[in-house]
C-alpha cells in the first residue's frame, strides 16, 4: 500500500500517518520525494487491514491518495523507491554513473598468488579485487579454498594495495567473520535463495552482491534481495551471472543480458554481470563484457589469473593479465561513449 501525501505534507503529518499504521502493529515505510512525499507499507495487508487502513487514512486532510502496490518486490522495487541507489563497498560506487570493473581470481590459492593478480588488477584499472576464500564446489573432492586463512591474505592484500575487496560468503555462521576481512558480501548463485543466510547478510549492514541463481526468475531474483532489504540494509547489488544453458557443448551458461534492461525497469538497485561464469570460457568473456556495457550494466566482474593454467579452479574461463588489461582499456572507451565513466 502506498500513502501519497499531499504537497507541502509536514513531517508531524507524516508521522501522525506513520502512528496509525503502527497501533496496528504494522511497521510503515517514508519514502522521499518532491513536490510530495509518501508513506508505504511493504508488508502484505489482509482484506480487512485494507479497509480498514483505507478508511481511516482517507479521512485526513492531508492525505492525497491511497493505492494498493502491484510488485511483489515492495523495497527493490521503483514504486516505495522511485530514485536509483547508490551503493558504497570501500572506495567504490556502484550505481553513481561510474562503470566498475570488479577483477581477480576465482580462488585465494596464496598470498604470492593472490597479491600478484592484486598488482595487475590495479594496474589495469580496475577498482575492485575479487577472490574465493570458501568455494562451493560440485565436487567435495575439488579445492574448497583456503577458508579463513583465505580471509586474512585478503585483507592483508587490500590493505597493501587499497583496492576494495569481495568474496563469497556461503553461509549464515561465517557472515561476520566474512564481514569483518572484506568490504562486500557476496551470496553466489547457488545461495541466492539460502534465506537464513540472507537474512543474517542483511543484519550485518555490510553492502550485498548478490547473484542471480542459474534458473531463478527475475521475480525470484528480486524477492531474495527483498529478504536483504528487509532487513534495514538498503546496500545490495544484483549480479547477472549466466542461466542454465540447453547446449553446453560450446558454454557453461547463457548470460541472459536481456536481464540488465530488464531489472533496470524495475528495480532502484546496481545492476552487474558476470561474463565469466556467464559463459565460462575465456574467449567468450571480452566480447559478452562489452555487451554488458552497451546493455546498461553498471559493471563487470572478471575472473583474472596469473596464470590460468595454473588455477586451482576456474581456470577455462579466467583471463590472463595482458588479457585483462586490454579488456579494461576496451572498456573504459565503451563506457565513455556510453555516457559512463572507470
Amino acid at each position: 500500500m502506498l500513502i501519497l501525501m499531499k504537497v507541502g505534507a509536514s513531517d508531524a503529518q507524516i508521522d501522525q500517518v506513520c502512528s496509525i499504521i503502527q497501533n496496528r502493529g504494522i511497521e510503515p515505510l517514508i519514502l522521499p520525494g518532491e513536490p510530495r512525499r509518501a508513506v508505504g507499507i511493504p508488508a502484505s495487508l489482509s482484506h480487512d487491514q485494507r479497509v480498514d487502513l483505507e478508511s481511516v487514512l482517507g479521512r485526513l486532510d492531508f492525505v492525497s491518495k491511497i493505492t494498493q502496490t502491484s510488485s511483489p518486490f515492495k523495497l527493490a522495487g521503483l514504486e516505495f523507491h522511485p530514485e536509483k541507489t547508490v551503493v558504497q563497498a570501500g572506495n567504490v560506487e556502484f550505481g553513481s554513473g561510474k562503470f566498475v570493473v570488479i577483477g581477480g581470481p576465482c580462488s585465494v590459492e596464496s598470498y604470492e598468488q593472490f597479491r600478484k593478480a592484486a598488482d595487475q588488477v590495479k594496474a589495469a584499472g580496475a577498482t575492485m579485487l575479487r577472490g574465493g576464500a570458501f568455494k562451493p564446489r560440485t565436487s567435495p573432492y575439488s579445492f574448497q579454498g583456503l577458508q579463513e586463512e583465505g580471509l586474512a591474505i585478503m585483507k592483508r592484500v587490500s590493505e597493501e594495495t587499497g583496492l576494495a575487496t569481495i568474496t563469497e560468503v556461503m553461509s549464515a555462521d561465517k557472515v561476520e567473520i566474512v564481514a569483518e576481512h572484506t568490504d562486500m558480501l557476496q551470496i553466489g548463485a547457488r545461495s541466492m535463495q539460502n534465506f537464513p543466510l540472507l537474512i543474517e547478510a542483511g543484519k550485518s549492514g555490510k553492502p550485498v552482491f548478490l547473484k542471480r541463481g542459474p534458473s531463478a526468475t527475475i521475480d525470484e531474483f528480486l524477492l531474495a534481495s527483498e529478504y536483504v532489504l528487509n532487513q534495514g540494509n538498503p546496500n545490495v547489488v544484483l549480479c547477472e551471472r549466466g542461466i542454465l544453458a540447453m547446449d553446453k557443448t560450446y558454454m557453461r551458461n547463457v548470460l541472459d543480458l536481456n536481464s540488465v534492461p530488464v531489472l533496470k525497469e524495475l528495480t532502484h538497485l546496481p545492476v552487474v554481470v558476470d561474463p565469466s561464469h556467464g559463459t565460462g570460457v575465456a574467449s567468450l568473456v571480452a566480447p559478452m563484457a562489452k555487451a554488458a556495457v552497451v546493455a546498461g550494466a553498471d559493471g563487470v566482474m572478471i575472473e583474472m589469473h596469473p596464470d590460468p593454467n595454473e588455477a586451482l579452479s576456474d581456470g577455462s574461463q579466467a583471463l590472463d593479465s595482458e588479457q585483462f588489461s586490454a579488456l579494461v582499456g576496451e572498456l573504459r572507451g565503451l563506457a565513455e561513449y556510453c555516457g559512463l565513466r572507470i
